[in-house]
């Protein structure tokens, strides 16, 4: 068993979802295979190339490769992990721009689903993701977070059946307080996947 940690936060120090992400790492207690989109920020995409790693491309052009070879080295990443960790705030109602372009990188036709007849389908194999979402004002599963909601659809759509939500929201409650609470979250949630 093996756990991609993806963290998105742009706070550093004292960000909630880094915060609780973590403890639920720690809880988890598998090996971990770590990405900081803040910290290692993946290289901006051009239009062109973007569409060549979306695309059925044959160009040979060095951009292009580049970005296809990280492509491929964020999904071999997923594939190799077990559980998936997203640790992510809430930006202006939505997920911060870095995850989204890990998002853009990780989702390709043909390699981490395929369309059916049935519709689309996952190929990437990961048992479970845990969503971990911070947020100042806007109220998680609310009207307007669109941001647990769409993980959790992006997850389901590479084939990660198992979505669960750890949530830390509110910026009238005092830090701690978030903090504490989903830590007893995690808690909660690793009892029962132990079962």
């Amino acid at each position: 068993m093996s756990i991609l940690h993806i963290n998105s936060s742009a706070r550093l120090e004292g960000s909630n979802s880094r915060i609780i992400g973590q403890y639920l790492v720690d809880k988890l207690d598998q090996p971990v295979i770590s990405r900081d989109l803040v910290q290692q920020p993946l290289p901006p995409i051009s239009a062109e190339d973007l569409m060549g790693v979306h695309g059925s491309s044959a160009s040979e052009r060095e951009s292009l490769q580049a970005q296809l070879a990280l492509s491929n080295a964020l999904i071999d990443e997923l594939r190799r992990s077990d559980t998936l960790v997203l640790a992510t705030p809430i930006y202006n109602f939505g997920i911060p721009a870095s995850l989204k372009q890990w998002v853009d990188a990780i989702c390709r036709a043909g390699v981490s689903f395929k369309y059916t007849d049935q519709g689309p389908v996952g190929l990437l194999g990961v048992k479970r993701a845990i969503v971990v979402t911070a947020s100042g004002g806007t109220p998680i599963g609310g009207d307007m977070d669109f941001a647990s909601g769409y993980l959790e659809h992006i997850c389901k759509f590479i084939g990660i059946n198992e979505v669960y939500h750890i949530t830390a929201s509110g910026s009238k409650g005092k830090p701690e307080q978030l903090i504490a609470s989903g830590k007893q979250q995690v808690d909660g949630l690793v009892a029962t996947l132990a079962n």
